[in-house]
């Protein structure tokens, strides 16, 4: 097409070329951002099944915290995967399903505010994440986690820093448990009144807070979390 109106004149063809060279260029550079992300992956191009692992909702003083577990196929192309906390939330529900659409397995694990509260959040995490890896349904040749490394699991496992901005798999199931534990949230603010859960998901806002002193702490709250604010 370039070619073929290379030669025209036309202010309106003009533009709409400029326009598609931008939409192009803009392209190209996605895909080299993707093809620095999938560094990992081509590390360890020889195990079969890759699964990455991230959580959400480590940090909230409400809510479970939920995990994600996600196996990508090898020559699967995701455009714009990214961490799930630089994309906006209209970009994370597309590209949940596009996840859900594309990936060989995807499992999810959930640890309840009961639980947090009983072992602390970050064992709760561990028992999300080992749950979501049970819900696969191929095993992983090995494992990509956001920074930690999962206690009592028999599969070979890689932590790397800040991993849901430097693998596609890890940032696949970063949006994976982002999108659903988000989800859960405002589900949650339907039955529970006046908290605000549907606008900041249960993280600690000057508005929760407020809520929290003025209501009581609901069924879904940290207690460990909270008790200096009650």
């Amino acid at each position: 097409m370039f070619e073929e109106y290379a030669s025209d004149e036309r202010v309106g063809v003009r533009r709409l070329l400029d326009g598609y060279r931008k939409k192009e260029e803009a392209l190209r550079v996605e895909r080299e951002r993707l093809l620095v992300m999938k560094s990992f992956e081509r590390k360890y191009a020889d195990c079969r099944f890759i699964c990455g692992i991230d959580e959400a909702g480590r940090g909230p003083l409400a809510g479970p915290v939920v995990a994600g577990a996600v196996i990508l196929p090898k020559d699967c192309e995701i455009l714009y995967l990214n961490d799930s906390k630089k994309l906006s939330p209209v970009k994370r529900e597309a590209l949940y399903d596009e996840i859900m659409e594309k990936a060989v397995a995807v499992g999810v694990g959930m640890a309840s505010p009961a639980r947090i509260d009983k072992i602390n959040v970050l064992q709760a995490t561990y028992e999300a994440m080992r749950e979501a890896i049970s819900k696969l349904h191929v095993r992983p040749d090995i494992l990509l986690n956001d920074a930690v490394t999962i206690p009592e699991v028999d599969i070979l496992q890689v932590p790397i820093i800040k991993g849901d901005a430097k693998s596609v798999s890890i940032a696949a199931a970063s949006i994976i448990a982002k999108v659903t534990r988000d989800r859960l949230m405002v589900q949650y603010d339907e039955i529970l009144h006046g908290y605000g859960f549907a606008q900041h998901k249960g993280y600690g806002s000057q508005e929760h807070i407020a809520a929290i002193r003025r209501l009581g702490p609901s069924p879904i709250h940290r207690q460990s979390f909270i008790k200096n604010i009650i």
